[in-house]
């Protein structure tokens, strides 16, 4: 059984969809882009994925998206369930892969405990910036962002960069809205060939960096700045 605190009040935001942007609509009535959308503006991001669609073709790329999304979407929510006490595999049953992903990343998962925020909104409006994070818990007994991820294969390094990236953002939302200071960054990728990566890292001046990159680059593009 997983412990949840019931000292922190979780964040109310509406989330629409605009011009192919998710946006946020804040309790104070801001509108903010969520991480999400600022960090697939990168145009060097959006180039690499250009160039694969061309490369396997669109229909394979948008069938390898499809299922890919509607995977994560599965496993997320069986997670989900599970970190709230309340799994029931029976939903799953047409979800196999999904629920054996699960299954091998369990003894993972278990690591998380005093669970903060689980599928909870956030934003900054130092940052301009909002979005709904996976689970703020301990893990291995310290405070982090956890972000669970799926994939056919374990990921080079390279490619979770962005992932650190976007897990910063929400640790200076929490710090901003609920002045909690996390102590690191865990992303578990579960593995469609039963491996699960777990990749922790500490909070670093680098993300942030980043971070603030990607965002000039979106209110450049957007005629924000």
């Amino acid at each position: 059984m997983f412990t949840h605190r019931t000292d922190i009040t979780p964040i109310e935001m509406e989330a629409k969809m605009l011009d192919g942007q998710r946006l946020y609509f804040t309790p104070e009535g801001n509108k903010y882009p969520s991480v999400t959308t600022v960090i697939s503006n990168n145009a060097k991001k959006a180039k690499a994925i250009a160039k694969w669609r061309q490369f396997v073709g669109e229909e394979k790329a948008n069938n390898i998206t499809k299922r890919s999304t509607t995977r994560g979407t599965n496993f997320h929510s069986i997670v989900e369930d599970y970190i709230n006490n309340e799994l029931d595999l029976d939903k799953y049953k047409d979800s196999p892969l999904p629920v054996l992903m699960f299954q091998h990343s369990k003894d993972i998962i278990d690591n998380i405990n005093n669970i903060l925020l689980q599928e909870a909104a956030l934003y900054s409006d130092h940052l301009e910036l909002a979005g709904r994070v996976d689970c703020i818990a301990e893990y291995n007994g310290l405070l982090s962002i956890i972000d669970f991820k799926t994939s056919a294969k374990e990921k080079k390094e390279a490619y979770l960069y962005d992932y650190f990236v976007q897990e910063t953002a929400y640790a200076c939302m929490l710090l901003e809205r609920y002045k909690l200071r996390v102590k690191q960054l865990v992303t578990i990728v579960s593995c469609e060939d039963g491996e699960t990566q777990v990749v922790i890292r500490p909070l670093e001046k680098k993300y942030l960096k980043s971070l603030f990159k990607y965002i000039d680059e979106y209110k450049t593009k957007h005629g924000k700045k």
